[in-house]
């Protein structure tokens, strides 16, 4: 004959102790994951413009994603200020990961540009000076970025990217395409790169979109289709709140199932 062996059942005072422990375990994961998301939503903010600049006939709004895995903050960036000649600068990028170190790496470009954009507002110029200033860091990252100059009193737009996705335009009448202007190498790869500057004229009421890779790519569809999603928003909200525009493109980085951070700056004409 077989014996069956059963296990001794648990007494009720080890079942209560065991249910106590495995309790107290969840609640401290949670609580955990919860520091985690805070400490990461403060770090983001903060190092994050917290308001951005407005002139006449020109209003500016942006959003901003954060990764669906490791530390929850990343490198991509938004940033925006005025010129020493009364022009706006507006910048995105994107920092390789997104850890803490591209958050800190991220930090130092976004003070690079604007310490070099206070002597030359070209942006080509300003790609060119912050790549070298970076290279000379040798902190082994890089980052793809696009800079532009807005001067409110003619209404022109000069850009220069370096490594980064097209900008994105669309007037209220309902044109608009994806800027697919020359470029340069990221930022921290090539000493003495260049970037070409390309002159564009924002249309009346109409907007110019700049985004990270991060709100156009991912397992459901590749770069080209997020763009060309972008582009169906920005006709169809051209000429409305830029605020709510940023809002309903920062929703294309849910469609793409992303798990990078993202951001989007949105400059609409008055």
């Amino acid at each position: 004959m077989f014996r069956h062996r059963f296990r001794r059942p648990l007494k009720a005072d080890t079942l209560l102790s065991e249910l106590n422990r495995l309790t107290t375990q969840a609640l401290e994961r949670t609580e955990l994951h919860r520091a985690r998301l805070e400490l990461a939503e403060v770090l983001q903010r903060e190092m994050l413009p917290g308001c951005l600049p407005e002139v006449p006939g020109l209003r500016a709004a942006a959003r901003y994603a954060p990764a669906r895995s490791g530390l929850d903050i990343g490198g991509d960036w938004y940033d925006a200020f005025r010129l020493p000649d009364g022009s706006l600068a507006f910048s995105v990028g994107d920092v390789q990961g997104h850890d803490v170190e591209a958050a800190a790496f991220m930090g130092q470009i976004r003070i690079g540009l604007r310490a070099v954009a206070a002597f030359t507002t070209d942006p080509g110029e300003v790609l060119s000076r912050t790549n070298d200033l970076l290279m000379s860091m040798d902190c082994g990252l890089f980052a793809t970025c696009s800079f532009l100059r807005f001067d409110p009193g003619t209404g022109e737009v000069l850009t220069a990217r370096a490594g980064h996705v097209p900008t994105v335009w669309a007037a209220v009448d309902g044109r608009g395409g994806i800027v697919e202007d020359e470029g340069g190498v990221p930022l921290g790869v090539v000493a003495g790169a260049s970037f070409p500057v390309t002159r564009h004229r924002l249309p009346a009421q109409g907007v110019i979109v700049m985004v990270t890779d991060g709100v156009l790519e991912g397992p459901a569809f590749p770069i080209e289709s997020g763009l060309q999603q972008v582009l169906a928003i920005a006709r169809a909200g051209a000429g409305s709140d830029p605020d709510v525009l940023a809002a309903r493109i920062i929703e294309v980085a849910e469609l793409t199932g992303h798990t990078d951070d993202a951001a989007v700056l949105v400059l609409g004409a008055t």
